[in-house]
Order: C-alpha cells, then structure tokens, then sequence
C-alpha cells in the first residue's frame, strides 16, 4: 500500500459534524414524508432506496489526498455550466437540500481519477474510461482517489474514498 499524499490528516469542525451526523440520520425521518420541506424531496427520494455504505478497497498503488473547497467546486460549476445549487451555494444546499455541506460533483471525481492515472502512467492514451457514483461526497472534509494496475498493464480500477473510508465512485480505465 503507497500513499503520495500531500495534505495533513482530515479534520473536521463541530458544526460540520453536527450537519454530518444530522444528514446520515435523516433517511429514518424525511423517507416517509416526501413533502418535509421545499427542496427535500429529491433528497428523500434518493434516501429511499440506497444501499449501506460500502467500505472503500484498502489495497491500492497510488493515492491522493483532495480537499474541495467552495472555490474549487464553484469554478467546477461554472466550467460545466452546471447551475445546480448543491455545488456552490452552502446556505441552500445545508437548509433547504438538507446535506451536511456543498455536494462535490461526480464528474469532478472522475476527473481527478483519470489525472491520479495520468500522473502515475506518464504518457498514457485512454481507450476507455467507466466510472459510477455509489455515495456522494461533501466538502467538509478531504476526500481521497485512490487507483491500481490490473494484471494485464492495461486495465486500471480507480475508486474515491470518504474521509470515513466509505467508497463514493468506483472506475475502470482501459488504455489504449
């Protein structure tokens, strides 16, 4: 197991904590009452049917640590036009959306998989590139992507990792 990480240990603050805990908690209570508050019912519905958290592979080659920050994930918007208020605006994604903190895009991850590749097979040509969200990840504590060879040199899986090591994205690079 490697690890190139680049930025101290997660932290996370009381009042992100709360928010956390608050969230985690709220499939028990918004599941059956779709009309809770304007906003929550995406939120409900999605609650719904999710299946437990998976833990996030322990054996990897290479791995880096991220830190998503309300610049980063507002910049991420603008770049994909993305207006979609649970990526840059924390006052509405906390108190009418419900969730712990500002929603990191999926895309984005996938994005910082392929870089994590690209930064350890210098000079690799993708073929093809799969990837599918399982859990979302929020930016109140760094996150981790994580990736390794496959037997035959040109199969890579890719994953992201929470700061609770709950696995968020998994992915499968093909290089050409």
């Amino acid at each position: 197991m490697s690890n190139d990480t680049q930025t101290p240990s997660p932290t996370i603050d009381s009042e992100a904590l709360a928010r956390l805990q608050a969230w985690q908690g709220r499939s028990e209570t918004l599941a059956d009452d779709i009309t809770a508050a304007p906003g929550r019912a995406l939120a409900a519905t999605l609650d719904r049917d999710d299946p437990p958290p998976q833990a996030a592979p322990g054996e990897y080659t290479w791995s880096r640590d991220i830190v998503a920050d309300d610049v980063l994930l507002f910049r991420y918007s603008a770049l994909t036009f993305n207006g979609h208020r649970i990526h840059y605006d924390r006052r509405y994604v906390t108190e009418v959306e419900g969730y712990p903190g500002l929603i990191v895009h999926g895309p984005l991850i996938a994005t910082l998989l392929v870089d994590l590749l690209r930064r350890n097979v210098p000079g690799a040509q993708l073929a093809r590139f799969e990837f599918r969200a399982v859990r979302p990840t929020f930016d109140i504590a760094p996150f981790r992507v994580h990736g390794k060879p496959g037997a035959d040199g040109k199969t890579f899986d890719l994953w992201g990792e929470d700061a609770d090591g709950w696995l968020t994205m998994q992915a499968t690079a093909v290089l050409a």
